[in-house]
């Protein structure tokens, strides 16, 4: 199972991923989480010690300019274009309970996106983890599908767009779908988070015609409560990984 997480930032989709590795491990799946969002801390949210932190791929320029032979930071010239990247999982990741993780970092962007050693290193190094690994891996990514390629995301068995019950939650979905359509991505699910009621569901599902539903999570202070100390959003909190649970047998169909 290879899953990419999205959506509009705020809209949970940590907690999501978090959740979602967190059940699947449970299930007896090897899991890798690939933390590809720079506002993200996934690392608090798989329960990771404080202490314990990678350094983002995409920042470890004497790594990047060894694989590519090239300097970090220019723009044309010659380097390798696809760089050994196959044993980078096990040097340069943690592990707790089931769960890896990796930390990518930013893609370089200019324009329509650069080609640089940093941004060739990341790619390659996605591509590999959605294409030559046997376990089970989620990508949280960042509003978008920019560490995606049109070879990678046809290894995604499923986008996962996180929204909310809010018109900005929703104009960023519509934006992610045109920009996952430009590769060929179209299996593309939502996960209606933060639901206070019925009345949020029939608005997400009012507002997103033609988009299927893999779930919804109700709002719950717990999860809140668990994001402003750093701890799991699942720690002690069986309705949550019921919903989670939900949307798992969903994907798994």
């Amino acid at each position: 199972m290879k899953l990419a997480v999205t959506g509009k930032g705020g809209v949970g989709k940590t907690t999501m991923v978090a959740g979602l590795a967190r059940v699947l491990a449970d299930r007896g799946r090897k899991v890798l989480v690939i933390d590809a969002d720079p506002a993200s801390n996934l690392a608090l949210a798989l329960g990771f010690p404080r202490d314990q932190r990678l350094t983002p791929i995409a920042e470890m320029k004497e790594l990047i300019e060894e694989r590519t032979e090239a300097k970090t930071g220019s723009m044309g010239g010659y380097f390798k274009l696809n760089p050994r990247v196959d044993d980078l999982p096990e040097k340069y990741s943690l592990e707790k309970d089931g769960i890896r993780l990796m930390v990518m970092g930013t893609v370089q962007k200019g324009g329509g996106g650069c080609v640089c050693p940093e941004n060739v290193m990341v790619r390659t190094l996605v591509a590999h983890l959605l294409l030559g690994r046997d376990e089970a891996v989620i990508l949280d990514m960042e509003a978008g599908v920019e560490h995606l390629g049109r070879a990678t995301a046809q290894a995604v068995n499923r986008l996962i767009v996180v929204v909310e019950p809010g018109q900005r939650s929703l104009e960023v979905a519509q934006k992610i779908r045109q920009l996952a359509g430009d590769i060929g991505l179209k299996n593309i699910g939502l996960v209606g988070n933060k639901i206070r009621g019925e009345r949020d569901r029939e608005f997400l599902l009012e507002k997103m015609p033609g988009f299927p539903f893999l779930g919804f999570i109700d709002y719950d202070p717990k999860v809140v409560e668990a994001d402003l100390s750093g701890t799991p959003p699942y720690r002690e909190n069986p309705a949550f990984l019921q919903s989670i649970g939900e949307i798992a047998d969903q994907l798994l169909t």
